[in-house]
């Protein structure tokens, strides 16, 4: 960065120059905070030639005409020569003047009014030598991109006046081909249909053909080149060093001592989560952490001994969310229906089962933003409300805090969490024992899940391995096998298992710990087994009667999953061959394109299909032609191919030489 800067500071000090340099970089990536904080300064401590540099600012954004920019160049101009209103600025630390006043200064200018009857001092109002202008926004302006080059080339051709141009030319790029496109796109349609190509055949779509014209005719793109090329000498890209201005946003919350203690420790934390954001938009993260100091004052002030470990994921969350929903990534509505932090848990367990796009999507938020961060609860319904909408809804916010404090809180959490979601170490050694005694008899008797089970496993084979506790390994390694064998018959499926394991904070290896892995995926496997039959049951005895669900269901849940395999075969005839002949038909087309599409997912089904086709078969055999029979052999025909599909491919023998 200070090579940049060095840079830039060459340009100023070149004793000729006829031409701007640029300074390129991301919409909220810090540009202009740099020119604030690490340019402007420099440039004004700067004497050269017995002169000392002055700087001029000036945003396009919003900037309807060129009249506009003249005025704000002439009020700073003015403003720098008023002695009384310099004087102000500098013992009021102002570097430039607000909007409202700069209309006040532009009307007195207007009337004749002069500063305490200071008269302008014309040397300096027409001196050039001593002035760097900076143009900001560029992208953001209401006028004709060409036309804001073209008049600042005056200022640096002709009076060869310093002049730096931030921009984000990505935008740019955008908002030159994009302007006037409906105009644009019904002159090239005309155009094309004159000359006779929107009948011709080619194999360029009409899209692109249509695209092409605009291009050739409304070449914005190579006008603003040329005039680049004139105007800009030097080009610089903005790598901003973002843990640096970060802690410089941080500083506008020195007045708050808690909050910034807090911020300040978790530094990292906000840093980190930032970089996941995939983003370089300082301004969003700016908001994220205005919002989050809103939150910390409701929390602190309601619920003053809140958790350590929930006010640190209430600030990734708060910042996620907040990347989530205003960077343009998702819309808003992928989080409006969770309710709760047991209801985005469950998503995240079942995503892989159900296929649902939002709930893929909680899945990769979940992934990224708590990636190698245990915590227990990771959703805050009133925090997404408050980014969402701007409101801060305190009945949720009461209903969310009472759920966090009953379930959360390290004062009333049961052991078994503590040692899954915090460091073991916080734990102090008086508790300890207890913690240990507590988790022993909650899996001796199956109270946990299996997969907490496993997990728990580890930290205890750790702690016999350290010294921590006393007990043989293999009497453990029994009692938790007894635990996940009742644990399992009340149990769900667990999908996420890599995922569930990854997150356990000590490394434990041995032939204990993979008999009780390898036990518990026998386990889990059955489990799977009873979820399909079930869900098997829920979706097959829609048929004959209810054949909207079972056509819904099907499709949604059931199109990538082998579900035949858990469903009898004989009662799954009984079905079909009860269904009405349009029915039968079209079972028969969503199999087909099903095997199509997911033909490796739906392989263990096939030995049932195999024995679906010869029950149908058997039933039509000597059976008199009717519409019925004609469907169900339409139907055996189509299993018969998809069977076919699954078929090994016989290599051709060589010919023997003869």
């Amino acid at each position: 960065m200070e090579d940049l800067v060095e840079s830039i500071l060459d340009y100023i000090r070149s004793d000729y120059t006829d031409y701007a340099i640029m300074l390129n970089g991301e919409w909220g990536s810090g540009k202009t905070y740099f020119w604030n904080h690490k340019i402007r300064n420099k440039i004004e401590s700067m004497m050269l030639n017995g002169k000392r540099y002055r700087t001029i600012y000036m945003s396009l954004y919003g900037i309807s005409n060129l009249e506009e920019i003249s005025k704000k160049i002439f009020i700073e101009t003015t403003q720098l020569m008023d002695k009384n209103l310099k004087k102000y600025m500098d013992i009021s630390g102002q570097n430039t003047i607000p909007e409202y006043a700069k209309t006040g200064l532009d009307m007195a200018n207007f009337f004749g009014v002069t500063q305490n009857g200071d008269k302008l001092d014309y040397g300096e109002f027409f001196s050039t030598d001593d002035k760097v202008l900076c143009f900001d926004d560029l992208e953001r302006a209401n006028v004709d991109v060409i036309d804001i080059l073209g008049y600042i080339n005056n200022f640096v051709e002709h009076d060869h006046i310093k002049t730096i141009i931030i921009c984000n030319e990505k935008e740019l790029s955008t908002k030159l081909k994009s302007s006037n496109l409906e105009m644009k796109t019904f002159i090239a349609t005309y155009l094309l249909d004159k000359e006779g190509d929107l009948i011709k055949k080619t194999d360029k779509p009409m899209v692109e053909r249509i695209q092409d014209t605009i291009e050739y005719v409304f070449d914005k793109a190579n006008d603003y080149e040329r005039i680049k090329e004139k105007l800009i000498g030097e080009t610089f890209e903005y790598a901003p060093e973002f843990n640096y201005i970060i802690s410089g946003l941080l500083m506008r919350y020195e007045r708050y001592p808690d909050l910034i203690r807090f911020l300040r420790e978790n530094t990292a934390l906000i840093i980190s989560t930032f970089n996941k954001s995939g983003t370089r938009n300082l301004r969003i993260l700016k908001h994220a952490l205005n919002d989050f100091k809103k939150i910390f004052d409701m929390v602190n002030k309601s619920y003053p001994n809140t958790n350590h470990r929930v006010m640190q994921t209430m600030l990734i969350f708060t910042i996620a969310i907040s990347f989530e929903i205003k960077a343009g990534k998702v819309t808003k509505d992928k989080f409006v229906n969770i309710n709760s932090n047991e209801e985005y848990k469950a998503i995240l367990v079942s995503s892989r089962v159900f296929m649902d796009n939002r709930q893929f999507y909680i899945k990769e938020f979940d992934n990224n933003y708590y990636y190698n961060f245990k915590a227990e609860y990771r959703f805050f319904k009133f925090i997404e409300i408050y980014v969402r909408t701007r409101i801060f809804d305190m009945k949720v916010f009461k209903d969310n805090m009472e759920v966090i404090i009953n379930t959360v809180d390290t004062d009333k959490l049961p052991g078994y969490k503590r040692l899954l979601t915090e460091e073991y170490w916080k734990i102090t050694d008086d508790q300890f024992d207890g913690v240990i005694n507590e988790v022993l008899d909650d899996v001796k008797n199956g109270r946990l899940k299996p997969i907490e089970i496993v997990k728990l496993f580890a930290y205890f084979s750790y702690f016999i391995k350290k010294g921590l506790i006393n007990y043989d390994i293999k009497m453990i390694k029994s009692v938790f096998m007894t635990g996940l064998n009742l644990a399992s018959l009340n149990a769900d499926f667990c999908e996420n298992v890599e995922e569930e394991l990854d997150q356990v904070s000590v490394e434990v290896a041995g032939p204990e710990m993979e008999e009780i892995i390898k036990y518990f995926n026998e386990i889990n496997s059955k489990l799977e087994d009873k979820m399909y039959m079930e869900k098997a049951e829920d979706v097959f005895k829609n048929i004959p009667m209810k054949m909207e669900i079972f056509y819904d269901k099907f499709a949604k849940e059931c199109m990538n999953v082998p579900i035949f395999k858990y469903y009898d075969t004989f009662q799954m005839f009984q079905r079909i061959s009860c269904a009405s002949n349009e029915d039968i038909v079209t079972i028969k087309e969503m199999l087909s394109e099903r095997a199509r599409k997911n033909k490796k997912q739906i392989e263990p089904e096939i030995p049932q299909i195999k024995k679906l086709k010869q029950v149908i078969d058997d039933y039509i055999d000597g059976k008199e032609t009717t519409i019925k029979i004609v469907m169900l052999q339409d139907f055996s025909l189509e299993l018969g191919k998809i069977i076919e599909k699954y078929k090994p491919k016989l290599l051709p023998q060589k010919q023997e030489n003869m």
